[in-house]
């Protein structure tokens, strides 16, 4: 099944469960074997030529998951071990049922030993899922390490033990699946944080209740798809001309750093804005200017010289290599008092968290972690540990739009539903990518002038780029690469 566009908290995929069972009249040992059918069929699809499995069953309903995707494997004619982490007749309702029919059909429960992972064949983590609360325990730690140096390909059911299910960090050891299976809803903790190292792949499936929750809770996160980039990118009229596309202002290239303002600039210009001018340092303007002639660069040297430039763009980018020198604090000054709509990046960001300036919310902040906690006052880590929560802090305290760059890209604005970018890759974690970013949206925005919109679709456009740059190798990708790509992945 196709993954859907909603994430949820664990809580609430737990009530969209009472809600099948207390108001749709259907079995809680129903809905796991049904469980158990689709994780068969994920296994099926994955490893199409797998001819045994090891099926490692926790004490609750992760386990009973286990027990009948082992009864159902046998059916269809895998070899089939079980590795009991509890023994079965310590389980208790729907497990205990799911248990007892994997016996009553000839199967075995053996009590765990780690030899037997070493076996040949998928193994299935069927130990925790969502029920862990706090730490892992040293028993399951040991069982987790087995499975993870075991070399054998792995299948998590519902979610890789160990990993919270909502804030995607590891809570102690947790499984590092090849793939995850997941039930009734996404969760969000296989989508951000830690949680794709973990989960690997990710399959899901409804167990047959999508159409029947007509009263889902409202997502926790929204993944962004690639349909948004043509909502915000639209095919173009034929009598078109570059002023229907919107003329941004990119400030930026203090003494020394021309780079990021030209990267800026050419991001700008290839996702299809009409007109872009790059203000920069009077000594910086030949090295941009050569390296992309179809740049108009604007040299100032004091803010007044901003002045006509600021009146004829209908929107301002500031940030890339800004810097954080007299210089650098009066252009922002300047530019947040325009009264356009901003895109900010780098040092206008450090400038931002220094002096607690505002403009009024009409702005897009592209911070990364480091970015983030001098904007909220607080450390990179302990952004990192609740990126969820960080995003709802920087909303909350500065408006506007919130990108918080890293793996797993979140947006986040008042009043809006959190969303979530799944591509990018480890090559990305080089220079000028955030400069990048930075000319994508503004470019974006200038043409669909829907910023939440535009936030979206850059951030994703961005994404795909950096993918399609990274097939030749993730090492040594360079923020030049991504701009070659993004042509093609807007025009769709």
């Amino acid at each position: 099944m196709a993954l859907p566009v909603s994430l949820y908290s664990t809580a609430q995929v737990r009530e969209l469960d009472a809600y099948a069972i207390e108001t749709l009249g259907i079995a809680g040992y129903t809905l796991m074997q049904r469980a158990g059918e689709a994780a068969l069929r994920c296994l099926r699809t994955r490893w199409p030529v797998a001819q045994r499995v090891v099926i490692v069953c926790g004490p609750g309903n992760n386990g009973g998951d286990g027990y009948v995707l082992a009864r159902l494997a046998r059916a269809a004619g895998l070899a089939v071990a079980v590795l009991a982490a509890s023994p079965p007749d310590r389980l208790k309702g729907d497990a205990r049922e799911a248990s007892q029919a994997w016996l009553a059909c000839g199967g075995q429960a053996h009590p765990y030993e780690p030899r037997l992972l070493e076996q040949d064949g998928i193994i299935v983590d069927a130990l925790l899922g969502t029920g862990l609360r706090g730490g892992v325990r040293e028993q399951m730690s040991r069982l987790i390490r087995d499975i993870n140096t075991a070399g054998r390909p792995v299948l998590a059911l519902d979610v890789p033990s160990g990993l919270d299910s909502d804030t995607g960090m590891a809570l102690g050891d947790a499984v590092r699946a090849d793939c995850t299976i997941t039930f009734v809803g996404l969760k969000t903790g296989l989508f951000v944080g830690d949680g794709p190292q973990f989960a690997g792949t990710v399959f899901f499936d409804d167990l047959g209740l999508g159409a029947s929750l007509v009263n889902s809770p409202p997502a926790r996160i929204e993944r962004i798809v690639e349909t948004e980039i043509e909502r915000a990118l639209p095919r173009r009229a034929r009598s078109a001309h570059k002023g229907d596309f919107g003329r941004v202002l990119i400030v930026g290239g203090g003494v020394g750093m021309p780079g990021a303002a030209r990267l800026a600039g050419e991001a700008c210009l290839r996702v299809g804005a009409g007109m872009v001018t790059v203000a920069v340092a009077p000594q910086n303007v030949a090295a941009v200017s050569a390296g992309r002639p179809e740049l108009i660069c604007l040299p100032w040297a004091e803010p007044g010289e901003l002045g006509e430039a600021l009146e004829r763009a209908e929107l301002i980018a500031i940030g890339p290599g800004l810097g954080r020198t007299d210089w650098a604090r009066a252009a922002l000054h300047t530019v947040l008092g325009a009264g356009k709509p901003l895109v900010l990046d780098a040092d206008a960001l450090n400038l931002i968290a220094e002096s607690g300036a505002s403009a009024g919310g009409q702005w897009i902040l592209t911070p990364h972690p480091g970015e983030a906690g001098r904007l909220l006052g607080t450390s990179t880590a302990e952004v990192q540990r609740d990126r969820l929560g960080a995003l709802e802090r920087l909303t909350a305290r500065y408006g506007g739009i919130v990108v918080l760059k890293g793996a797993g890209t979140l947006l986040g604005a008042p009043g809006r539903t959190p969303a979530l970018c799944e591509g990018g890759n480890p090559g990305m974690a080089s220079p000028g990518m955030g400069d990048v970013l930075t000319g994508v949206i503004a470019g974006i925005l200038a043409q669909c002038r829907d910023p939440w919109l535009a936030a979206r679709a850059g951030v994703l456009a961005h994404a795909l780029a950096g993918d399609a740059a990274a097939r030749k190798g993730e090492r040594g990708l360079l923020a030049g690469d991504v701009i070659e790509e993004l042509r093609s992945c807007i025009n769709y």
